[in-house]
């Protein structure tokens, strides 16, 4: 049985099923890959592949509907989020294209002998292990700052997501991108493994879990590969005891309950002054009670499915274990009695540093609320964890807030909004949240070689 079925969340139902491609259509398909890459993709001028990036944006706003609609079917996403979805998927594709020549331009060093410059070349093929949550928006972080850059890329998405998948891969032929620019790979992770260890593979990047991370990362480091790990989090919502709750709720709403509470930024960990923490605790469950559980692409639906029975099932499993040994299930949190994967949003408080679910992230509706006496005792909670993705810091006063947000141990942090994501923000975290940026300048920067020309 084919591992690449797409299963409509709301049903249980499968929709469409796609054969793994063999050991020799991969390998085919890397030698057209690499082949395009040295004899024509890297030597093509930046307005060449700016005119095909740009015109897969176009093409991605276009039909904006369809490529949703694909997202909420395949992984359970309400259709308003899924539209988002695509238009900065779009905007990520077309901030590259626009941006790449002037990230990328030779740059001159200041030495102290001689004349020296710095020029950014592609490496080659680009493999990169993509996850479901974000099913188009993760696509487009590594193929618009790859591309751009005059690398190919090959894509391994997960399992669940392969109707996006072809999808996303088509609309760069359609934008008139040549075969093997951009490549879909429906492959095992031991057919993935031995992909890395080919030659022709010059750089790895993954999103997804910790576990997924460390076997993908040792794949590359034993074949000398450069990678790029975005992984999990825990990030630490902050409320201090000056902010405005009315302002704040809005935002721990959709911090935490945003795609199902399915994102690695979401606010997981809720640390709330003790002054705040009883009124925030019950205005929050008032909001989780309106929620409107349904179909994800009908109209007045704020909350679909789980992306998959797997992914709600763990969910729970780690609620029941946080409630047997000691934490309060405030609301929520149980799987609805109907078809589909469908759980509702809850509340945990009381997780103290010995119950097991402590350090462990809950990839769900599920906000863990924590109260502290002080900022010190904020900061010390917020750092209290393996991860290190993001963070928010929430106050009436800014530069309290920022004086905060640099001593948090994360890769990013937000004051007065959300951890969230723009083209032109670099993304990505530190300890197990993984390594390297997405995004922004730094993310065009991952897999470049920067050579260093000198002259007399």
């Amino acid at each position: 049985m084919s591992a690449y079925r797409s299963i409509n969340p709301s049903t249980g139902k499968i929709e469409k099923i796609f054969e793994t491609h063999s050991d020799d259509e991969m390998l085919s398909k890397l030698g057209v890959a690499h082949a395009l890459w040295q004899s024509d993709w890297r030597h093509r001028s930046f307005e060449d592949r700016r005119t095909i990036v740009t015109k897969a944006a176009d093409l991605l706003r276009q039909n904006k509907d369809k490529h949703a609609r694909l997202i909420s079917i395949e992984m359970g996403k309400i259709l308003p989020e899924a539209l988002w979805e695509i238009e900065i998927s779009a905007d990520i594709l077309e901030y590259y294209a626009d941006n790449a020549e002037k990230f990328l331009a030779p740059r001159t060093l200041n030495v102290a002998e001689g004349h020296a410059s710095i020029l950014s070349q592609p490496l080659g093929v680009i493999y990169c292990v993509e996850p479901w949550n974000f099913p188009y928006y993760q696509l487009a972080r590594v193929a618009g700052p790859n591309l751009m850059a005059g690398n190919v890329v090959m894509i391994k998405h997960a399992p669940g997501v392969p109707q996006c998948a072809v999808a996303f891969e088509s609309l760069f032929l359609e934008a008139g991108a040549p075969e093997g620019a951009y490549t879909n790979l429906f492959i095992t992770n031991d057919q993935s493994e031995a992909l890395i260890g080919r030659p022709e593979v010059r750089g790895v990047a993954l999103t997804g879990s910790e576990r997924a991370g460390s076997a993908v990362a040792g794949q590359a480091g034993r074949a000398l590969k450069k990678s790029t790990m975005e992984l999990g989090g825990s990030d630490a919502f902050i409320v201090l005891d000056d902010a405005n709750l009315d302002d704040v709720i809005p935002r721990a709403i959709t911090g935490r309950m945003l795609n199902n509470g399915q994102v690695c930024t979401a606010a997981k960990r809720m640390i709330v002054h003790s002054s705040l923490v009883d009124e925030f605790t019950t205005r929050l469950q008032k909001e989780i009670s309106d929620f409107h559980y349904g179909d994800p692409l009908e109209q007045g639906v704020t909350h679909g499915p789980m992306s998959s029975e797997t992914a709600m099932r763990t969910a729970l499993a780690l609620v029941d274990e946080a409630v047997s040994h000691g934490a309060t299930l405030v609301t929520g949190a149980k799987q609805i009695a109907r078809d589909g994967f469908f759980m509702e949003a809850g509340i945990l408080t009381g997780v103290t540093k010995e119950n097991p679910t402590y350090y462990k992230e809950i990839f769900g509706p599920v906000a863990t609320i924590f109260s502290v006496g002080s900022d010190e005792e904020a900061i010390d909670l917020a750092n209290d964890s393996h991860f290190g993705l993001g963070g928010s810091v929430h106050t009436n006063n800014i530069q309290r807030g920022k004086a905060l947000a640099e001593r948090i141990d994360t890769g990013m942090v937000f004051i007065n909004d959300v951890t969230g994501t723009a083209p032109d923000l670099p993304f990505g975290g530190i300890g197990n949240s993984g390594y390297g940026r997405e995004l922004s300048e730094f993310g065009i920067e991952e897999f470049i070689n920067r050579k260093l020309i000198h002259l007399p």
